[in-house]
């Protein structure tokens, strides 16, 4: 949402190409205010009444006269790029991301069983946030090249292949499942290269964080192997924050050129 946004935003593309990656997401998105004010102000149904479609929240945007986005991945203990304490930050956190642009935030929401593929944004009127500061997408990835070798070897540690039964094309499905959108035309092969090992770091880390079958870790053990695999939680969300980034740098600097 966070490069689409900015690609349409800045000229980079097309409404209907915003529209049609979304469904890669979701098959079905629906867009509400936080509250009365915002909802009157940015021409939204109010959150706890029917969403409007992706279209009215372009529309949205538009008419609050944003432009580019920024991706934030909060979680506790580490909330940078939410400023202080807002219902925008407290729902950000829960979600563990959010879409941030001048003056709006936005948070996704998966809303009933996973296979509805109803996705619920609910945009936030916010204060200006301060700026995050920026890590160089070449130290991002060397980051994030060094976490994915510890998260492989994280794997046999763990015994994870010999507890679970078929557990590589389990990885493999989750892989294909978290790199199978599209992007806009001009998309940063680097960024774009970062942003899928991310999504393959993250399945591993997932499917390392899992009970083994039976649940017969102990609480000890599992505390431990989430303080081991923090870290490269931590990598995974550096790198996303940091591809984005970098695309929507690099989208709205040729949008500008053209």
């Amino acid at each position: 949402m966070a490069v689409w946004s900015s690609a349409w935003l800045s000229g980079a593309a097309a409404a209907d190409d915003v529209l049609d990656a979304l469904q890669g997401w979701a098959e079905l998105h629906e867009v509400v205010a936080s509250d009365e004010s915002s909802a009157t102000s940015l021409e939204l149904p109010e959150r706890g009444t029917a969403g409007a479609g992706p279209a009215t929240l372009l529309a949205s945007l538009r008419r609050a006269g944003v432009d580019g986005a920024r991706l934030v991945m909060p979680v506790p203990g580490d909330v940078r790029g939410l400023g202080g304490p807002s219902p925008f930050a407290t729902e950000a956190l829960r979600a563990g991301e959010a879409v941030v642009l001048d003056g709006l935030g936005l948070v996704p929401e998966r809303v009933g069983r996973v296979d509805t593929g109803i996705m619920r944004w609910t945009v936030f009127e916010i204060d200006q946030l301060p700026p995050v500061p920026n890590v160089p997408l070449g130290e991002a990835e060397h980051e994030l090249t060094g976490a994915m070798r510890v998260a492989a070897g994280m794997l046999i540690e763990l015994g994870v292949a010999k507890q679970r039964a078929g557990v590589r094309e389990e990885l493999q499905a989750r892989i294909a499942d978290r790199t199978k959108g599209s992007w806009p035309t001009g998309m940063p092969q680097r960024a774009l290269r970062v942003i899928q090992r991310a999504a393959e770091v993250a399945a591993i880390l997932e499917l390392a964080m899992e009970d083994e079958p039976g649940g017969a870790l102990s609480a000890s053990a599992t505390l431990k192997r989430a303080e081991a695999l923090r870290p490269l939680f931590h990598a995974v969300r550096t790198a996303r924050c940091a591809a984005v980034a970098d695309a929507v740098r690099t989208l709205s600097d040729h949008a500008d050129r053209v």
